[in-house]
């Protein structure tokens, strides 16, 4: 399994213990994803940023549900990697 996490630089200049929204999912678990193909939306100090795909795969859990907040570093979901 991988972790998919929003990428450290987008916490650049974030104040500490701030988190961010899952404004929504793209994709559903089970579906097949290329690397770097958005798969989240989320929205950290009123900036919607996509979170890509690390690796082809398939998105195998969803842990952070769209509405639902996270913090730096925790994996928003989950991927099973094809190959």
């Amino acid at each position: 399994m991988t972790a998919i996490t929003l990428d450290d630089a987008a916490w650049t200049d974030v104040e500490e213990g701030t988190e961010a929204l899952v404004d929504r999912w793209l994709v559903g678990e089970g579906a097949a994803v290329r690397a770097g193909q958005p798969v989240a939306s989320v929205v950290l100090v009123k900036t919607t940023i996509e979170v890509p795909a690390p690796a082809d795969g398939v998105l195998e859990r969803i842990l952070v549900a769209a509405g639902e907040t996270f913090a730096r570093g925790a994996p928003i979901g989950t991927l099973r990697e094809s190959g």
